[in-house]
C-alpha cells in the first residue's frame, strides 16, 4: 500500500469562516501514445485552461476569495506544465491551492521532476528510487498530479502524486504500457488555519485489496491525527477523467467512509470530499462508444443540514440511500464555485444552508468563459425534504 506523507503548510485560511473552491469541468480528448495517453488537441487544451487562470488572476466578483482550484486527471499538456507554474507563482493569490493533472510522461521524467522539486517532495524521491533499484522500469508511464500551494508568504510550493492504481484501459501484459504505481499521497496540514486536506487521483480513492485499501489507510492516519492532536482530516479532494463516476465501487466506499457503525472514525467524521471530473465532451480516441463523463460532485456528513434541490445545473440527493448529504452536478463543459462548509454541524434550528454554489460558467463559441445566468440555473427548480 501507498504510504502518507504529512506536510506542513504555510496556509491563513480566514478562521471561522468557509472556504471557496472552484472546480473547472473541462473535457480531455485523448489518444494513446507510446507511454500512455496524451492530449489530441494540446494547444486548444491550453486555451481554455489558460482563460480560467485568467479568471482567477483578475479574481471579478468574489472570485478574489479563491482558496482551491481543481482541474481534472490528465487536463494539462506536460509541454505547458512549466507555464502553469509560472501563472500561478506569478499572478496567483497567496493562500491558494491549484490541484491539476498533467498528461502521461515516462517515469524517467517524473523521477526528474521530483529531484526538480526535491525540496517539497524529499520523501516522495526515496520510495520512487527503491523502485527504480528492483529492476527495468524507467521507460513506464506514469500518470500523475501537481499540488501547487501559494503559501501566505507568497512562496510556491510544488508537490507531486503519481497514481497509484490504473483504470482498466491501462492494464497490458506488456510492462511498457502497464502504468507505474504510485508509493504516496500527501496529507497537507495548514498552519495557522489547520486546515487539513489530501489530494487523490481517481482510482485511487477505492483501490483495494483483500486486507487494505488506499481509503481504509487514510481514515487510519486521519484517526492517529485525531487522537494525537485532537484535528482530524478537513477536506479530501479526487480529481479524476472518469467514465464512470457514479459506479457503484465509488458508491460503497462513499458510505464506509462516512457511515461505518463497527468502528469510530472521529478523523473523517467531518471530511468533506470534493470529486471533480471532467466534462461529457471527454474522449478517447480508441474507443467507438464513449461513456458519459461529468457529474462532479460534492459531499459532506449527513448532519449537515441539506434540502433536497432539483436545478438544471445541479441537484441534491443522498447518493442512493449512502449516509451523506451530496450536491451533484451536471456533465457538461463547466466551472463550478461554491464554498466548502465549516468543519463543524450547525444548530439544527437554523435555516442557513452549510454549501452554497456562488457561480456557474460554460465555455461559448467565443471561446470565453460566460456565466451561466440566474434564470438559466433555476429552470426546473424543485424543492423536496431535506437530503
Amino acid at each position: 500500500m501507498v504510504q502518507i506523507i504529512d506536510k506542513k503548510v504555510n496556509l491563513e485560511f480566514p478562521l471561522g469562516h468557509h472556504l471557496h473552491c472552484l472546480i473547472a469541468q473541462v473535457p480531455n480528448h485523448l489518444r494513446r501514445i507510446e507511454h500512455g495517453f496524451a492530449l489530441t488537441d494540446p494547444d486548444e487544451k491550453w486555451t481554455q485552461v489558460k482563460a480560467i487562470l485568467d479568471l482567477v488572476c483578475a479574481g471579478e466578483g468574489n472570485l478574489k476569495k479563491l482558496h482551491i482550484l481543481m482541474l481534472p486527471e490528465s487536463a494539462i499538456p506536460f509541454s505547458r506544465f512549466d507555464e502553469m507554474l509560472s501563472v500561478i507563482a506569478g499572478s496567483f493569490r497567496p493562500n491558494t491551492v491549484t490541484m491539476f493533472g498533467v498528461e502521461h510522461v515516462r517515469l524517467k521524467t517524473y523521477r526528474a521532476l521530483l529531484e526538480r522539486f526535491r525540496e517539497d517532495n524529499a520523501e516522495a524521491v526515496e520510495l520512487v528510487d527503491r523502485d527504480i533499484d528492483s529492476g527495468d522500469i524507467l521507460g513506464m508511464p506514469v500518470n500523475w498530479c501537481c499540488i501547487a500551494v501559494k503559501d501566505a508568504a507568497g512562496a510556491l510550493r510544488v508537490f507531486l502524486e503519481a497514481k497509484s492504481h490504473p483504470f482498466h484501459g491501462e492494464e497490458f501484459l506488456d510492462k511498457y504500457h502497464d502504468l507505474y504505481r504510485g508509493r504516496h499521497f500527501y496529507l497537507f496540514r495548514s498552519r495557522p488555519s489547520c486546515f487539513n486536506f489530501m489530494t487523490l487521483i481517481c482510482l485511487d480513492y477505492i483501490y483495494r485489496d483483500l486486507y487494505s485499501s488506499n481509503i481504509k489507510q487514510i481514515i487510519d492516519h486521519a484517526d492517529r491525527l485525531f487522537f494525537s492532536t485532537r484535528q482530524g482530516l478537513d477536506a479530501l479532494f479526487v480529481i479524476q477523467c472518469n467514465p464512470k463516476p457514479e459506479h457503484p465501487s465509488y458508491r460503497d466506499v462513499v458510505s464506509g467512509f462516512y457511515g461505518e457503525y463497527l468502528e469510530d472514525t472521529p478523523g473523517v467524521r467531518e471530511t468533506i470530499t470534493v470529486f471533480a471530473n471532467s466534462s461529457d465532451e471527454t474522449s478517447l480516441e480508441e474507443l467507438k462508444e464513449q461513456a458519459v463523463y461529468g457529474h462532479s460532485f460534492v459531499v459532506i456528513n449527513r448532519h449537515h443540514k441539506l434540502a433536497k434541490v432539483k436545478l438544471a445545473e445541479f441537484v441534491t440527493d443522498d447518493f442512493g440511500g449512502v449516509p451523506v448529504c451530496r450536491l451533484r452536478f451536471g456533465t457538461a463543459t463547466r466551472l463550478y464555485y461554491f464554498n466548502l462548509p465549516l468543519h463543524h454541524e450547525l444548530d439544527p434550528r437554523t435555516t442557513r444552508v452549510p454549501l452554497k454554489v456562488h457561480v456557474i460558467m460554460r465555455w461559448n463559441e467565443d471561446g470565453r468563459w460566460e456565466r451561466v445566468s440566474d434564470e438559466e440555473m433555476t429552470a426546473g427548480f424543485e424543492l423536496g425534504r431535506e437530503a
